[in-house]
């Protein structure tokens, strides 16, 4: 090795590094900002030392160099403006089109050099494999994560969109790219190859994610954010660079676990989500509520409701997607604050999966200055339920329902935020209209249980200022 390549990969080594510490932080809310920006800083010298690599070595030519810059200074423009500007509710899609990005890059990696190789001799096996997995596996998670993000912006029905025979023509699209991919391994030249496995991962990536419901959008981020990891760590070995295996291979493994982890907390298998087709609640059968469930509910005004919260000595808020769309984690946090202000115990219930991403739920409420010591967790909050006078639950509907404590509907063995546990349960919706389970929430007409009619926003407007009113009589 050069004294370049030695020095190179050193470098790689510290930014490797900054990498582990930077993911390590951001296991908990109270330090992740820190962990995103030491990441951040890995990944700068991580890329400034590839290019002073190249420009030491003399590779490239002025032409790439200009495309090179140009690249940069658009795709910074792009993420610094588009980041700014993006709304809490709106994160998820800004994600996914993060996601779609890398998987697309390191497809491109991987073709280019293909194509490189190629034109010059015969690629190697060494190189052959990682460029045919890195095609896959990135044109997956672009297409996928567009169809994704298409989906949460509302431009693609949120609904699960199947047609009969779907799944088989999956399998048939996996066997012909896995095909194509060992011949194009085989057949180390042939460009034709290459191109019909770009073209049927790029199907499956778009099929696999068509049939999702808009209640696995957080399984289906989160398996995406994976693929992505993987398809950078092939891009690494492809164009031999240690910083984008290391970097690539934690995005991964992270993405893994936590696709594991939000796959349980949905009570959906691994196995279903990589066959694609997963997911149907959103376009299952929804089963209203009978008269005699009707009859059973209890309406609650803001002032019946304000004055349980006045007098009562410990309240849990459990935050749900309502409260997201609405915009109301402001409202909420007010809320909140007038409460702890005058001497009650306030914490937030929230579930694995409130929102439409992986701890959506949990920036939305930082977002509103919500202490994260307030935030609990499923495993923490379950056990509070027992002791708490009030449960305020706003825009939270399937992670609610007991139903998931039997067997034979929807919601079987979901793991939930045991609300009914309370003493006394606040409920804020606009309907009774079922979740995205399509099954009626049995937690609605628990007696215990009051429903205050109303947006998110301005019930929890009405609500606060029902609070006051108490409090200062």
């Amino acid at each position: 090795m050069t004294p370049l390549q030695v020095s190179a990969g050193l470098i790689f080594l510290v930014a490797a590094i900054m990498f582990v510490v930077g993911l390590h932080q951001m296991r908990t809310p109270a330090t992740a900002r820190r962990g995103n920006l030491i990441s951040a800083a890995g990944m700068v010298v991580a890329v400034g030392t590839t290019l002073a690599s190249s420009i030491i070595s003399s590779r490239g030519n002025a032409l790439g160099w200009i495309a090179l810059v140009l690249g940069i200074a658009l795709g910074a423009s792009f993420g610094v403006i588009r980041a700014r500007r993006v709304k809490m509710t709106d994160i998820p899609q800004l994600v996914s089109l993060f996601n779609a990005v890398g998987g697309g890059a390191a497809a491109a990696i991987a073709i280019a050099d293909f194509l490189t190789r190629a034109a010059t001799g015969a690629v190697p096996l060494s190189s052959s494999i990682p460029i045919i997995l890195d095609v896959i596996i990135g044109s997956v998670s672009l297409s996928g994560s567009l169809i994704a993000a298409g989906k949460l912006q509302g431009i693609i029905s949120g609904r699960p969109i199947q047609f009969p025979g779907s799944r088989i023509v999956n399998v048939l699209i996996v066997i012909v790219a896995m095909g194509a991919g060992v011949l194009a391994i085989l057949v180390p030249q042939s460009t034709l190859l290459l191109l019909i496995v770009f073209i049927a991962a790029l199907l499956f990536g778009v099929l696999m994610v068509l049939p999702i419901g808009g209640a696995d959008a957080p399984v289906v981020v989160s398996l995406l954010n994976a693929l992505t990891g993987l398809a950078v760590a092939m891009a690494g070995f492809v164009i031999d660079n240690q910083a984008m295996v290391i970097a690539g291979g934690l995005v991964g493994s992270a993405g893994t676990i936590l696709t594991l982890q939000m796959a349980t907390a949905m009570n959906r298998s691994v196995a279903s989500i990589m066959l694609g087709g997963f997911g149907t609640g959103d376009g299952g059968r929804t089963t209203a509520m009978t008269d005699a469930d009707t009859a059973n509910v209890r309406e609650v005004t803001a002032d019946d409701a304000g004055i349980q919260l006045a007098y009562a000595q410990r309240v849990i808020l459990v935050p749900g997607f309502g409260l997201a769309a609405a915009q109301a984690q402001h409202e909420v946090a007010e809320l909140a604050k007038l409460l702890s202000d005058h001497g009650v115990d306030v914490k937030y219930a929230i579930h694995p999966v409130a929102g439409r991403m992986p701890g959506h739920m949990n920036v939305l409420l930082a977002e509103a200055n919500v202490p994260y010591t307030q935030m609990l967790q499923l495993e923490e909050a379950n056990p509070a339920f027992d002791t708490c006078d009030v449960a305020l639950v706003v825009g939270a509907n399937d992670v609610t329902n007991p139903a998931a404590r039997r067997t034979g509907n929807p919601v079987s063995g979901m793991p939930i935020l045991d609300v009914d546990h309370a003493k006394s349960i606040v409920v804020i919706k606009r309907s009774m209209s079922p979740g995205y389970a399509g099954i009626p929430n049995e937690l609605f007409t628990n007696p215990k249980t009051g429903i205050l009619f109303d947006d998110a926003k301005k019930g929890l407007s009405d609500l606060t200022a029902a609070v006051k009113e108490y409090l200062t009589v």
